[in-house]
């Protein structure tokens, strides 16, 4: 997976020298996995940068979401830097959020966090099959074959987000996650299995043994509309 990975951060110049790297962390599996890969590869690849962990508290309920102590006790004892902050929401924002206006705050309260902390890139954990879902989601609700760009430059240039998992399968990313020593999960948002993005992983599960072939198959289509 590291190789896979450095790949597609060297081939898309993903991370630079003297890159600050402020990498979204949810404490799902996803995101550890790319926190803990980026580490590894800190300590492998000639390459001068800073990482930092960024935990956005909240979910569909807004910030009165439980409390999850475990990711914050599990990255001080591994010597992370990390910053946990509330989700930002207008106030007149009406609840539950939708999971389109959830990731959509998150995303907002994440650039602000690393405008904060002086980084100029954003790391999220974003996969292969979360790519496959996105162009599905677009294709059938939109009638356009998109979907996430690997990496896109925000805000005039000042922000870089990355997604260095993007050709990793979200199989692989289990199985590395089962390998490592990582906290429990949060507890699950109320909106969970009842997302349009979950019909669209049930679609992809059901080609069993031609799951990589179709994957990688409408992810280079997407790519090419970019």
């Amino acid at each position: 997976m590291l190789k896979q990975v450095n790949a597609t951060i060297g081939e898309r110049a993903m991370i630079r020298d003297g890159d600050r790297v402020a990498v979204a962390v949810s404490g799902g599996k996803d995101s550890l996995s790319l926190l803990a890969l980026l580490t590894l590869r800190q300590r492998r690849v000639p390459q001068p940068c800073e990482l930092v962990a960024v935990h956005v508290r909240g979910d569909a309920r807004g910030v009165d979401c439980p409390a999850y102590p475990a990711l914050a006790d599990w990255l001080q004892a591994g010597g992370y830097e990390f910053v946990i902050a509330p989700l930002d929401l207008p106030p007149d924002e009406p609840l539950p959020l939708s999971c389109q206006r959830c990731a959509w705050n998150r995303r907002k309260t994440i650039f602000q966090v690393a405008d904060r902390l002086g980084c100029n890139v954003v790391a999220l954990g974003h996969h292969a099959d979360d790519m496959v879902q996105t162009a599905l989601l677009n294709l059938f609700y939109s009638g356009r074959l998109e979907t996430m760009s690997p990496v896109a430059d925000y805000f005039d240039g000042r922000f870089r987000l990355v997604r260095p998992l993007f050709f990793v399968a979200e199989k692989e990313v289990a199985r590395f996650a089962r390998a490592c020593d990582f906290p429990p999960p949060p507890p699950a948002c109320p909106q969970v299995g009842r997302s349009h993005r979950e019909r669209m992983a049930q679609v992809l599960r059901t080609f069993h043994r031609d799951a990589h072939r179709v994957r990688m198959n409408i992810i280079r289509a997407a790519l090419r509309n970019m």
